[in-house]
């Protein structure tokens, strides 16, 4: 079975051919950043208008490199939400568009659940996905972070998220702070590589409170009032030593949290996934404090870590495989119907609200 995934759930435009096996067989992605870059962030406005000028080549240049070409597809699968509404808009109805044309079954797949089964992906036939359920993954990404369960494809449970920025929101703005422009997370990677944390550190968040919680706006608030007190660093010396210092905690954060899940859901196995696993020290650090504590450790490559339609169209597949083409759903949506948000307690559950007074 090979299906078209379509993904336009933020600011990359991208179209991929993905088999039951996980094979990627085609995948094509138009990105925006120079686009947004000029204002520290995604516009959403922008972000439609350039998914509507971008999709149909992206798509024509799928199926141009795929051998069969269209003829060889038997169903569509496309991002259904979360994301920006009006990128979704545009990627939902070209989706439906061919999906009635040809008379093709059409799934709606969950952006998240899409990242989570990213490490089946295989970019070569040789590959091998080298991972067994159950195993803890930590979606790390400019919009998003969680820690999920995940016993099979179609058994996730989220067991603790961020109260409230991302850790790649807090990346771009803390770049916007230093004044190293956007997108944040790449730049504060390559010039903390030349720095020193220890020189400048800064707290590691939400490390003395039980749970699988994530903090960063408190971090971000910290950068803040310290570029207040002494300016931005002059020196790029010193400027280095202030990223380092302030991934540190990022990173220390995400690894130490993501590690507390495995032993706490007795699970050996984690995998990192989204944007932010493309970060060198979050992947150095994993892999030497997984290594420590006996956690096998999985990574995607970098294509498949970030939005991408390769890991759409092979969510696709396996909710094709699970329900068939009769029970398929599809409706676009800007946020996760399903995304629990609030407190979580220790054991990853959530902590209703006490009522207003």
């Amino acid at each position: 079975m090979r299906v078209l995934g379509i993904e336009s759930s933020c600011d990359e435009t991208g179209a991929a051919v993905v088999d039951e096996t996980g094979l990627v067989h085609a995948d094509v992605v138009a990105s925006q950043i120079k686009l947004h870059a000029p204002y520290g962030g995604v516009v959403p406005e922008l972000a439609a208008r350039a998914h509507v000028k971008n999709i149909g080549h992206v798509v024509r240049a799928t199926l141009e490199s795929l051998e069969g070409g269209l003829a060889s597809i038997d169903a569509i699968a496309v991002t259904q939400g979360p994301g920006l509404v009006g990128a979704l808009l545009v990627g939902t109805s070209l989706a439906k568009a061919m999906a009635w044309s040809l008379d093709k079954p059409l799934v709606g797949v969950n952006h998240l659940e899409g990242h989570l089964l990213a490490p089946f992906l295989r970019r070569r036939p040789e590959d091998a996905p080298g991972l067994a359920f159950p195993y803890v993954a930590l979606l790390a990404s400019g919009g998003h972070t969680a820690i999920y369960r995940v016993d099979s494809p179609t058994e996730i449970e989220l067991v603790g998220q961020t109260r409230d920025d991302a850790a790649g929101e807090a990346y771009d703005k803390a770049a916007k702070l230093l004044g190293l422009g956007y997108p944040g997370g790449p730049v504060i990677d390559r010039l903390a590589a030349k720095g020193d944390p220890a020189a400048h550190p800064f707290a590691v968040p939400m490390q003395r409170k039980k749970g699988l919680e994530f903090s960063f706006a408190g971090l971000k608030t910290a950068l803040a009032r310290k570029i207040e007190r002494e300016g931005v660093p002059a020196d790029e010396r010193t400027l280095a030593d202030v990223a380092a210092g302030f991934q540190e905690a990022v990173v220390r954060s995400l690894v130490e949290t993501s590690i507390r899940a495995c032993k706490e859901l007795e699970v050996p196995r984690l995998v990192l996934t989204g944007g932010v696993a493309a970060n060198s020290r979050l992947r150095a650090l994993a892999t030497s404090r997984c290594g420590e504590e006996g956690i096998a450790l999985v990574i995607p490559p970098f294509s498949s870590c970030t939005d991408n339609a390769a890991m759409i169209a092979y969510a696709g597949v396996l909710e094709l495989l699970e329900v068939g083409p009769d029970d398929l759903t599809i409706a676009p949506y800007s946020r996760d119907p399903q995304r629990k948000r609030g407190r979580f307690g220790p054991d990853g559950r959530l902590i209703p609200r006490k009522p207003p007074r």
